[in-house]
């Protein structure tokens, strides 16, 4: 690659690492803990179901009402409209957002489906078509229920499914903030002849426009880094389907890379590495980047070329028993069958559920309208948080260290405001990993990077009173 070109590149993912992540996951809320079939008490690991959503906390929901018809999402720096209004159609739907004036602002947008799935909490539970707790916090968001049916209200999202859905339909994804899924949605009433316009809800949004993007990063160790987001992901799966609960343990007991603190990711976590621009239909792929390896499938019908569904460590509250379902994301093709022909209903990147538990020989079946195929056994992709040790600005030491040249190219030169004695200098690697410690003893200290590999690392000043932490690119 052209040095120029690279140059350019590491500026880029540079200028991300020197913020804040610019993707911050927000939590799904959960803090019950589920087996297959009933509420647990507190779990510890080692104990069966051990890693699932409750076990693990991130960055809970926070929102700020300001008063106005806008919600400020405190976790992701996005602002929300409020009320949604009536339902429209999609392209009714861009037009009102050009010409929004809400809260004092005119720069409203429709939302991407990651920006969007960010509001979504898994503490609601349906049954059926019924809504019995919303799936996005009521307390700061107006969200109606539909008609006929309390389901029929799903929420559009710019993002179009680049394959068709029911055969022949042009289909767009929208989330259904009443059932908890993701599905893609006919632009068209279904059996209108492409006449009659689908109208769905639509919630606008304004700033971070770099919400949702991810920053990709290959190891090289069989893990992939996503900067934006803080989340290191197992790059290939194992090609192994199983329950929920072997998911769960698999997931925990997975040593990657120097890593043992791997887990089965949440649902948000897991579709925020879902690649929207890509289907089996149109690139020949599963949705996701093309850094991560996925075992090909064959379809119910014996069909090859199609994807798994991976499932997430969250469980899904729908049916007369709400704890036997866990939340999936569909890499390939979210598969029905209708009047008996196996077809894509939703679209790959949908979100649905499966039942945790079951005999493998009595599946596939299909349920539901649509014939959503249940496939119980489903493929784990493991996750883990980037140390904190490793990305975050500890700014405990009211000292600034200035590196020159930098971009360090070999060797740099560290300079600090005064001597602190009893300290050393230590270099991370984005995986965490210490890769160089010198004792320090005077205000400037040459550091030799000559061996280590082109990349984001993070220096770290320790002493006796304290840390501080900044980023270092070498080229």
């Amino acid at each position: 690659m052209n040095r120029n070109l690279c140059f350019c590149l590491a500026l880029v993912v540079f200028s991300v690492a020197l913020g804040a992540f610019t993707f911050p996951i927000v939590d799904t809320g959960v803090h019950t803990y589920y087996s297959n079939t009933a509420i647990l008490g507190t779990l510890l690991p080692g104990n069966a179901f051990y890693g699932q959503d409750a076990c693990y906390q991130g960055n809970e929901p926070s929102y700020t009402d300001n008063g106005d018809g806008t919600i400020t999402d405190n976790v992701t720096g996005l602002m929300w409209q409020q009320n949604m209004g009536a339902k429209l159609s999609f392209s009714a739907a861009f037009i009102k957002a050009d010409t929004l004036s809400l809260g004092g602002y005119t720069d409203w947008r429709m939302p991407t489906l990651k920006e969007l799935y960010s509001l979504i909490k898994f503490t609601g539970q349906s049954s059926g078509e019924n809504s019995i707790t919303m799936y996005i916090d009521t307390t700061y968001f107006a969200q109606p229920l539909g008609s006929p049916r309390p389901i029929d209200a799903q929420t559009w999202s710019a993002i179009k499914y680049r394959g068709l859905t029911m055969q022949a339909d042009s289909t767009v994804f929208g989330v259904n903030f009443v059932d908890g899924r993701i599905k893609g949605y006919p632009q068209y009433q279904p059996g209108s002849g492409g006449t009659t316009l689908h109208t769905l809800y639509a919630r606008m949004v304004r700033g971070n426009p770099g919400y949702g993007i991810n920053n990709y990063g290959d190891n090289g160790d069989g893990t992939i880094s996503d900067l934006a987001t803080g989340l290191m992901w197992q790059q290939a799966d194992d090609g192994i389907s199983r329950d929920w609960e072997n998911a769960l343990a698999y997931a925990e007991n997975l040593n990657l890379g120097g890593f043992t603190d791997w887990r089965l990711p949440n649902a948000k976590e897991l579709q925020s590495i879902v690649d929207y621009t890509r289907c089996p239909e149109t690139s020949n792929s599963a949705a996701i980047d093309p850094l991560f390896q996925t075992t090909m499938i064959n379809d119910p019908d014996g069909n090859p070329g199609q994807y798994p569904y991976f499932w997430s460590s969250t469980s899904h509250l729908d049916g007369p028993n709400p704890y036997t379902r866990a939340v999936y994301v569909a890499f390939g093709e979210a598969h029905g069958k209708m009047n008996g022909i196996l077809m894509d209903v939703h679209g790959a990147g949908a979100q649905r559920s499966d039942p945790k538990s079951g005999n493998a020989a009595n599946y596939p079946q299909f349920m539901g309208p649509q014939g959503d195929v249940i496939y119980v056994f489903n493929y784990v992709r493991a996750v883990r948080t980037i140390t904190a040790t490793a990305v975050n600005d500890d700014n405990l030491l009211p000292i600034h260290l200035n590196i020159y040249p930098h971009p360090v190219t070999n060797i740099c030169t560290v300079t600090m405001e005064k001597t602190v004695p009893n300290s050393e200098l230590s270099i991370y690697n984005l995986r965490g990993q210490l890769v160089n410690t010198v004792n320090i003893s005077t205000k400037q200290t040459q550091l030799d990077l000559t061996d280590l590999p082109s990349g984001i690392y993070f220096l770290r000043l320790k002493t006796e009173h304290g840390d501080k932490t900044t980023k270092l690119l070498k080229l």
